[in-house]
C-alpha cells in the first residue's frame, strides 16, 4: 500500500532505431501492444499504485505524446532537447527539478507491463527491478552482496537482470541527481547511460534489487521482440 505522495518519470524521448520501420511514423513508447499503446501500459499501473504525478520525458515525435494529458489527470511532458546527440543522461537532466522532491519511480519508455500488481508492494528502500537470468546474459546486469547492488554493468552469468523500472527514495535519487550533474562537467558524458551514474555512487546509496518474473515486465526492443509477445512466442 502507498503510504505516501510519490512521483514517476518515464523516459520516452528517444529514436527507437531498433524498431524501424515501425517508428519511422510512431514514437515507440506509443506503439500498440494487445491494442494498447505501451507507455500507457505503464501509466495505468502507476495510477493503479495511486502515484500523484507522471513525468514523461519527451524528444522525438514529442508532439505524439500531448494527447496524454488529456486523457489521464496529473501528467507533464518535460522536452528532453538533447535527445538526439546525448545518452539517456540527458533525459534524468532535463528532469532535474523533479529529482529528491519525492520518492519516484523511474521507468523506461518501451516496455509492456504484463502485471501491473508489480508496482503495488511497498519499497522501504530503493531498488531496481530486476529478472534473474540462468546462465550468462550480455544485458545490464546486478551485482549483489546480500542484495546490496554493489555493481551495475553490462554481462553477467546467473545475475538479475536489468529490466526498465527502479524505485527510489528521495535523498538516494537525490544523491544521483548530483552526480548526474557533475557528470555533465565531463567532456564524454553525452554517451553515458543514467544508470552508469548510479554506479558511481552505490557507496553513498542503499540500492537493492526487487525480484519480478518474466512477463510481468517485458522489455520490446525490436519489432521482433513485439512480434513474438503478440503471437505467444517464447
Amino acid at each position: 500500500m502507498k503510504l505516501q505522495s510519490e512521483t514517476a518519470i518515464i523516459m520516452a524521448a528517444g529514436t527507437g532505431t531498433r524498431m524501424l520501420p515501425l517508428t519511422e511514423t510512431t514514437a515507440k513508447p506509443l506503439i500498440p501492444v494487445f491494442g494498447t499503446p505501451m507507455i500507457e501500459t505503464i501509466i495505468n499501473a502507476l495510477k493503479k499504485r495511486g502515484v500523484s504525478k507522471i513525468y514523461i520525458v519527451v524528444g522525438y515525435k514529442k508532439e505524439q505524446f500531448e494527447y496524454l494529458k488529456s486523457k489521464y489527470e496529473n501528467i507533464e511532458l518535460i522536452e528532453n532537447k538533447e535527445y538526439l546527440e546525448k545518452n539517456n543522461i540527458s533525459s534524468l537532466k532535463a528532469a532535474e527539478n523533479v529529482l529528491g522532491t519525492e520518492n519516484c519511480f523511474i521507468c523506461e519508455g518501451d516496455l509492456y507491463i504484463g502485471d501491473s500488481a508489480v508496482f503495488l508492494p511497498e519499497f522501504k528502500q530503493s531498488c531496481y527491478f530486476g529478472k534473474f537470468i540462468d546462465g550468462y546474459s550480455d544485458d545490464w546486469i546486478f551485482e549483489t552482496e546480500e542484495n546490496k547492488i554493489v555493481n551495475i554493468k553490462k554481462g553477467g552469468t546467473n545475475l538479475f537482470n536489468m529490466c526498465g523500472v527502479s524505485y527510489w527514495l528521495k535523498d538516494d535519487i537525490a544523491e544521483v541527481a548530483k552526480a548526474i550533474s557533475a557528470a555533465y562537467q565531463e567532456p564524454s558524458h553525452k554517451d553515458l547511460f543514467w544508470d552508469e551514474v548510479v554506479n558511481r555512487v552505490l557507496n553513498k546509496i542503499n540500492v537493492s534489487v526487487y525480484p519480478i518474473n518474466i512477463g510481468q515486465i517485458v522489455e520490446l526492443d525490436t519489432e521482433d521482440d513485439l512480434n513474438k509477445l503478440t503471437k505467444g512466442i517464447k
